[in-house]
């Protein structure tokens, strides 16, 4: 039950003829409205005022620091800010304080932080990565985002005062809405962790959930009136009894299993009126015999009328998930010119390193998808699916599965050592299952899985140029060890799983990876071909890496690149990319047909935590991203730009120092002083997930 098609082949045709094909041109008019820059997700803008000639003269403009926002910062976000109308928008700390700074300087104008008690203390994945604005063109705009403890909130964008005629007092309480039929308190449950979708006056919410247990609170898709927050849909992606989809649950497993969210981020087609679903693995990320079967609709792409939750078509893209290899990445929306016709497009970027296309209309395969039988489990109870749907274009984007040959072999020593390192653990191609966990004489000690359950790609998910076809993706090459160990308490309670989980550590051989670098990579595809056009290591090899080289006497190793997924973003001249939160602190331009490095610069502090986007504003190009702070401090949103800095540029707002030009290799300054702004002190969430 891979995929299903639900609509009409002389609809289809009605459609196509009547649509227009427009390419999705990603952000418009110098801003930057939405998570993905448009809700197609491309990570597109179209600016280009940072060229080849005056790149050299990047320099960090502005700092936003938030180590004055609680007395203990947290030094990272994954944010990304917005740009409307000469503000920036963002989220910062898991407390959720949202706030709103001028374009050009930095400077504070608003905060508001959210108070949920009790709600917020138990919430899942208190990470954040952003906020969603709307605006009826007359005046009315709003930012609205939805809250760890599964609040939805509106506030004014000028003032960030709660919007009164938005369900109560600005606020709707999303778990009153849930279809809840967990048998327990939903508080803890489920939460949010990634912005809302806005298209079509309508907002929809994703939700996060934490899955080491048997049951828990299905992930029910949200959707509300954008004027009154109003309910208007709900979208089972468990189904419920006699509903499509309940039968790939055997034994009756839909009725007490849980999860199956949305909490990565996700995207919209405004013209088509269509939002894409991409949906996490069901409870208990590396056992599945309590639910058998395939699992409708976890793992899956899904299509659906934003306007009334109705789903037009959907793909499967793992049955029965028993790896973790949920779909966090956002879909990708784009047009390209295939095999001679200009076709609307959807792409998938996957942790399995794999790139699934359809068409967004239909939900047809652009290339030909094929069910290929897999290893199977040998673990008692399990239940794992004879085949899984392998894309035939385009390749993968990074190493899957494991063999001898994947292991580093700079020298004899160094592969027998590898080899001998495998001793006690499964290894095997992609979507070889977990195993039992023994110890003693001839231990077992897990399965060596590649991707790991991290990616591959993950919630930072691609790019894409809606001028040339091209799809961008980072990806990270970091196996995980995953097994599983009987639960001595099985069947104490409902909750009890009969296993628990058992990871297991990837052996280092002198300090050095398992695997034959490179340990990160950015991969260009050409999707109007289906092909690789470029694949580059994320960055240089990175300093630790070096030494580990440099002891074991090894010279002229190409570079390896950061182990970590890059984050991207694509503008007129450029493939901009930083190196992640596990990279180093640089951010790097690159030719967006060859990958070629044309530039690079430090930046202030610690390495980028969250993804670019760019606008313009007062003739000015700008790129920001969320950082880590330094040491002891909070995260910081990063802003850079080639224009020249002010005479006796001083601070802006809160954190707004100025630094400056940084060439290939030096610092990049940035900012120390700078006045306070007035409100509440800005934050930094957790580390990435």
């Amino acid at each position: 039950m891979t995929r299903l098609r639900l609509v009409l082949g002389g609809l289809v045709i009605t459609l196509l003829a009547i649509l227009p094909i427009l390419a999705q041109q990603g952000a418009k008019n110098g801003e930057w409205r939405a998570y993905g820059g448009d809700e197609g997700s491309t990570r597109y803008s179209p600016l280009a005022e940072i060229t080849r000639d005056n790149i050299k003269d990047m320099r960090v403009a502005w700092v936003w620091k938030s180590d004055s926002l609680t007395p203990n910062p947290q030094g990272t976000s994954e944010t990304t800010p917005i740009m409307v109308n000469g503000r920036v928008y963002f989220s910062m700390d898991q407390k959720r304080f949202i706030v709103a700074a001028d374009a050009a300087t930095g400077e504070t104008i608003w905060t508001y932080r959210p108070d949920e008690g009790a709600r917020f203390d138990g919430a899942p994945r208190k990470i954040h990565r952003g906020v969603s604005y709307w605006t009826d063109g007359r005046g009315d705009e709003r930012i609205i985002f939805a809250t760890p403890g599964f609040n939805l909130i509106a506030l004014n964008a000028k003032t960030g005062a709660p919007v009164p005629g938005f369900g109560t007092n600005g606020i709707v309480d999303m778990m009153k809405d849930l279809d809840i039929d967990f048998k327990g308190d939903p508080n803890g449950k489920i939460g949010n962790s990634s912005p809302v979708v806005i298209s079509n006056d309508v907002i929809v919410v994703g939700p996060a959930h934490l899955r080491p247990t048997r049951t828990n609170v299905k992930g029910d898709v949200l959707a509300y009136d954008v004027k009154t927050g109003k309910k208007k849909w709900i979208f089972h992606t468990i189904p419920r009894k006699g509903e499509p989809g309940y039968e790939t649950w055997l034994n009756g497993s839909a009725e007490y299993t849980g999860s199956v969210g949305v909490w990565g981020p996700f995207s919209a087609d405004p013209e088509l009126g269509n939002v894409y679903l991409n949906t996490e693995a069901p409870t208990n990320d590396l056992y599945g015999g309590a639910r058998p079967g395939a699992n409708l609709y976890s793992d899956s792409l899904i299509c659906l009328d934003i306007q009334t939750g109705k789903m037009k078509w959907y793909f499967q893209m793992i049955h029965h998930d028993i790896w973790d290899y949920d779909s966090p990445p956002h879909p990708i929306l784009l047009d390209a010119t295939i095999d001679g016709r200009r076709r609307r497009i959807v792409v998938q970027l996957t942790k399995q390193a794999f790139a699934y296309v359809f068409d967004r209309v239909t939900g047809d395969p652009i290339w030909p998808i094929v069910e290929r039988p897999v290893p199977q489990t040998d673990l008692k109870g399990e239940w794992s699916s004879p085949t899984q749907p392998f894309p035939t274009k385009p390749p993968a984007f990074d190493r899957q599965g494991i063999t001898p040959d994947d292991l580093i072999d700079f020298t004899p020593a160094l592969k027998a050592a590898a080899l001998q390192a495998l001793e006690g653990f499964k290894i095997g191609p992609i979507y070889t299952p977990a195993v039992q966990v023994t110890t003693g004489p001839n231990a077992v000690k897990g399965t060596i899985q590649v991707p790991g359950y991290g990616g591959g790609a993950n919630w930072q998910s691609g790019a894409a140029d809606p001028e040339t076809g091209f799809v961008y993706v980072g990806s990270n090459t970091s196996p995980t060890g995953i097994g599983n160990t009987p639960n001595p308490n099985a069947g104490a309670n409902p909750d009890t799983a009969d296993y628990n989980q058992a990871t297991a550590g990837i052996p280092q051989i002198q300090g050095l990876r398992l695997l034959k670098p490179p340990y990160g990579r950015i991969t260009g595809y050409d999707m109007n071909q289906g092909t690789i056009a470029f694949q580059i290591p994320n960055g240089d090899t990175p300093p630790n890496i070096k030494a580990a080289f440099e002891a074991a006497g090894l010279k002229d190793i190409p570079p390896t690149g950061s182990g970590s997924q890059a984050h991207l973003l694509v503008t007129k001249n450029f493939l901009f990319a930083t190196e992640g939160s596990g990279g180093q602190a640089i951010l790097h331009a690159y030719d967006k047909k060859t990958g070629a490095p044309i530039w690079q610069g430090n930046m202030p502090s610690g390495p980028a935590t969250g993804i670019p986007m760019g606008y313009s504003y007062q003739g000015k190009q700008y790129i920001l991203h969320a950082a880590r702070g330094p040491q002891g401090g909070g995260a910081q949103i990063v802003a850079w730009t080639t224009a020249p800095a002010p005479a006796g540029a001083g601070g802006g707002g809160r954190g707004g120092g100025r630094g400056g030009a940084a060439a290939p290799g030096a610092p990049a300054g940035g900012g120390r002083g700078g006045a306070r702004g007035g409100g509440a002190r800005g934050g930094a969430a957790e580390e990435p997930q």
